[in-house]
């Protein structure tokens, strides 16, 4: 009761219509709810604690998600991503206090930025040939720096796209194979003593905004066409690349 006592009211409040917005946004988006959470949580709880209450929050949202997309998830996709994910996520919380990865972040964000040519902002379907396989190494890379950061799920959009998965199925199978690396992430964090009461209640404060964020962005997708929705990623995409370039270069510097 004491620890409730001294978390602010309104910053739960806050948290919980973070969560709102920015899955709302993630659903209609293919991703990226996490990575927009980035610089209001640096400066709400400091740049230390965003990754693990990021991962912590979207982890807990993830049930409704799969439970509002279950029957669009691609199972071939995520069984190729999800084991390398795991031993990434793992991984990367054992080192999340000794390893910086600055210049990865900065290639990541170029990436993510130069979606926008890649597609000539979406009316391209597609940019570049992907096969299942590839999903392995990227399972692996993907959870490795996003368990340091708090969010890598937009780099995951391209090769979804390049593989035919769109819409729904992109929502869904992205969904999907971030529980089980959320489960990695989350319990990596524990392990290794990086989630405390404190960030617990802001993750769980978050992740039920989030929640309900998933149920909104839902009824927005059935709306859209193919068209807006493959628009909608790039600019998260880029957004997001923005983001992390943001934050890579002062640490460079």
């Amino acid at each position: 009761m004491e620890l409730f006592s001294e978390i602010s009211v309104y910053l739960l409040l806050g948290l919980f219509f973070l969560g709102t917005a920015t899955f709302t946004l993630s659903t209609i988006s293919g991703g990226g709810g996490a990575m927009m959470q980035i610089p209001i949580l640096n400066f709400l709880i400091g740049t230390s604690q965003t990754a693990p209450v990021i991962n912590l929050g979207a982890f807990i949202s993830r049930p409704a998600r799969i439970a509002l997309f279950w029957k669009y998830i691609n199972w071939a996709v995520f069984w190729y991503f999800v084991p390398s994910a795991i031993i990434g996520a793992f991984l990367a919380s054992w080192l999340f206090s000794e390893v910086k990865i600055y210049w990865i972040q900065v290639v990541v964000a170029i990436f993510l930025i130069s979606t926008f040519f890649q597609y000539r902002f979406g009316k391209k379907e597609r940019s570049f040939p992907v096969q299942l396989w590839y999903f392995i190494p990227l399972g692996f890379f993907i959870s490795l720096v996003g368990t340091f950061t708090g969010g890598m799920g937009p780099i995951l959009n391209p090769f979804l796209m390049n593989i035919g998965i769109d819409k729904e199925e992109l929502v869904a199978t992205k969904a999907a194979q971030s529980f089980f690396l959320g489960l990695s992430q989350i319990s990596g964090y524990t392990f290794f003593g990086l989630l405390n009461q404190e960030l617990w209640v802001y993750g769980i404060a978050l992740g039920l905004g989030a929640s309900l964020g998933n149920y909104f962005g839902k009824l927005l997708l059935k709306r859209m066409s193919k068209l807006s929705f493959r628009r909608w990623v790039i600019a998260i995409m880029v957004l997001s690349g923005l983001v992390l370039l943001a934050k890579a270069i002062p640490e460079l510097l």
